[in-house]
């Protein structure tokens, strides 16, 4: 199945990272963690109509390693596989 956001709309690929303790223990995926806050841009809408009618291009691109705000987007499975939808306020920075 292939998604295409709508609007200002991106889709997420969380990155999941391995949590050790202070010894070097690694957690199971069983333990409760938080939410990832990084991720892989997936697919992007084609930007945001402002008042005029024009269409505001987005400053992300699929390929993009992100840093979001840990509640903002929503999760979504497709194919039973997690993503993340989120609106492009909700994107802090850009990781290089």
């Amino acid at each position: 199945m292939t998604i295409k956001p709508l609007s200002d709309h991106i889709l997420i690929e969380p990155i999941k990272e391995e949590e050790k303790t202070d010894f070097g223990i690694v957690l199971p995926d069983t333990v409760q963690k938080d939410k990832s806050e990084q991720g892989v841009i997936i697919a992007v809408g084609p930007g945001k109509k402002t008042d005029d009618g024009k269409i505001m291009m987005l400053s992300v691109k699929p390929g993009d390693k992100v840093l979001f705000s840990k509640y903002g987007p929503s999760e979504i499975k497709v194919d039973g596989k997690e993503y993340l939808m989120a609106s492009e306020s909700d994107i802090l920075a850009i990781i290089e």
